[in-house]
């Protein structure tokens, strides 16, 4: 199957500024905040002392996802990722539902790092500040896709930072302990397997990458680049640091722990480094929603663009050249829902409906063919199960919430074929 992308020709094109270094950063500001300091808990209540053999699951599914990503982004470098895929290589009806996955499941995303931000900035006002911080990386992503690239980087600079300082600062003192790396009774196979699919919440970032495929300079060569850059630095971020999380705290208090970089350092007999952390963990939230909102407003571009959403939404500004209109929506959207929800509710939510984008672009990486650049035959195989397996393995609360948007969102596009049907008729 060999199809040139219909999207060559649209009317109001991205402006084509990032580069390698710019992409890369974009991605690590995705990932890091997101995994870090939102999902090390939850995973380690799942997988007790099994969670490094999920954090390792996670990653090759993410190894996996990333490679067929990449393939696929370097083949059609257009604005909506594997929406753009599943269409261009499976029909549009697949190309809509990673499309609604994406959007829905990152929405969730995006309500989780802004509650994230208020409850490290002030826990008494978490609501008010998640909102606050919605508005103000709106405006930011409304000036320029460049203006978002280099507060990111900024961004990806302090954290990086502050979570050297944690595995430094624990790995070196006295309570560290390597005996609670050691695997007990408590790492049961359906345990690492949620913990996968909850940790793969924090390696979901790179989809950012591929979702700026429309303003990225050179995308055949930057894209397939950028992507194993991004997620090979923040695996080997994410392994340092839950090591030595684990060696101060061991697997059952950090389940237990609500800010377990903070209750670390504490443990690691260096309380001063504690504020530090929850500065830190504010500012990775800031730079996940960032890219977070970034990349759905282009999801949800490429979507208005075929009018599964409102074509209104496919504007793009005549100065900064973004798609304004999108952005305003999604950041009206994500700040209704950071206004409502909580925090752990939305990460097994947002794992489900990422997981079933992959899905789909595993699927789509299959039929390229060796011309077009198609990965071992190994990669999306692995990928489409793994996407598959962990998406059933999360709690039985996140599987059915999950299931049953993909079911509306699959019924609202059969009642919309059915209409244009009858029109055209």
């Amino acid at each position: 199957m060999s199809k040139q992308p219909s999207v060559a020709a649209v009317p109001e094109e991205l402006r084509r500024r990032l580069g390698v270094v710019d992409a890369v950063v974009i991605g690590l500001g995705a990932m890091i905040g997101a995994g870090i300091f939102a999902a090390l808990a939850p995973a380690a209540d799942a997988a007790g002392s099994g969670l490094l053999f999920g954090l390792a699951l996670a990653a090759v599914v993410a190894y996996c996802n990333a490679t067929s990503s990449a393939r696929l982004a370097a083949r059609y470098p257009a604005s909506g990722g594997t929406y753009v895929y599943g269409r261009e290589r499976l029909g549009d009806f697949w190309g809509y539902l990673a499309g609604w996955s994406f959007v829905v499941g990152k929405t969730a995303s995006c309500a989780a790092m802004a509650l994230t931000v208020g409850s490290y900035v002030w826990p008494g006002q978490a609501h008010a500040v998640a909102v606050a911080a919605v508005v103000a990386l709106t405006a930011v992503n409304y000036a320029g896709v460049q203006k978002s690239a280099w507060l990111t980087r900024a961004i990806v600079a302090v954290v990086l930072a502050v979570l050297a300082a944690v595995a430094v600062a624990t790995l070196t003192s006295g309570e560290a302990d390597t005996v609670r790396l050691d695997i007990g009774s408590d790492a049961t196979f359906g345990g690492v397997l949620q913990a996968a699919g909850l940790l793969f919440f924090a390696f979901a970032g790179y989809a950012r990458i591929a979702t700026l495929g429309e303003e990225v300079r050179d995308p055949s060569r930057t894209i397939p680049r950028a992507i194993p850059i991004a997620l090979g630095i923040t695996l080997a971020v994410y392994a340092v640091v839950a090591v030595a999380v684990l060696t101060v705290l061991g697997p059952k208090e950090l389940a237990g722990a609500t800010a377990p970089l903070s209750d670390a350092a504490r443990a690691a007999g260096v309380t001063w480094l504690a504020p530090v952390v929850r500065v830190g963990a504010a500012v990775a939230a800031l730079g996940s929603l960032l890219a977070l909102i970034l990349g759905i407003s282009r999801t949800t571009l490429a979507m208005a663009r075929d009018r599964h959403l409102p074509h209104a939404l496919a504007a793009v500004h005549p100065k900064f050249k973004v798609p304004h209109r999108a952005e305003l929506a999604v950041g009206a959207v994500v700040a209704v829902l950071a206004a409502t929800t909580d925090v752990r509710g939305a990460i097994g939510f947002s794992s489900f409906g990422v997981l079933a984008y992959y899905a789909v672009a595993n699927a789509s990486a299959w039929t390229l063919t060796p011309q077009e650049g198609r990965p071992v035959r190994i990669i999306p195989v692995v990928g489409l199960a793994g996407c598959l397996v962990l998406a059933f393995a999360l709690p039985v609360s996140s599987m059915i919430s999950g299931a049953a948007v993909l079911a509306v969102g699959a019924a609202a596009y059969g009642i919309r074929r059915t209409v244009i049907f009858r029109q055209a008729s």
